[in-house]
């Protein structure tokens, strides 16, 4: 069986001109992030009643710009072995956000991909 995709995120260098932009855009609310995540962190509320994946939107880490999706593993020190052995590079180590651990990496080409393991 695959892995779904659960969450994006939009990293920019002004996390509240983008957010500006989307709310104007798309409609989008934003809500604050508690103080353990990561600095200016807001989670996308998309105002719709339909099924949506979660996103947030932040400053961004390592200084790179992206979009990126995160899909749900069920063991992430394993799901980042096999990236490696596949061609890809660690951006992130994981860490512990409320509810989930997540990491990121480049994958050969070089976009950036999450992968994320509810805890």
């Amino acid at each position: 069986m695959g892995n779904p995709i659960v969450h994006f995120e939009i990293r920019t260098q002004d996390p509240a001109a983008g957010r500006d932009f989307y709310s104007e855009l798309f409609g989008w609310n934003f809500i604050d992030a508690p103080p353990e995540h990561v600095d200016d962190y807001a989670y996308i509320d998309s105002m719709t009643d339909r099924a949506t994946i979660h996103g947030g939107i932040s400053t961004p880490q390592g200084g790179k710009q992206m979009v990126t999706v995160y899909a749900e593993v069920d063991d992430i020190h394993t799901a980042l072995r096999k990236a490696i052995e596949l061609g890809a590079k660690i951006v992130q180590e994981p860490y512990d956000v409320p509810g989930v651990t997540i990491a990121l990496f480049d994958d050969p080409q070089g976009n950036t991909v999450g992968v994320a393991q509810p805890r």
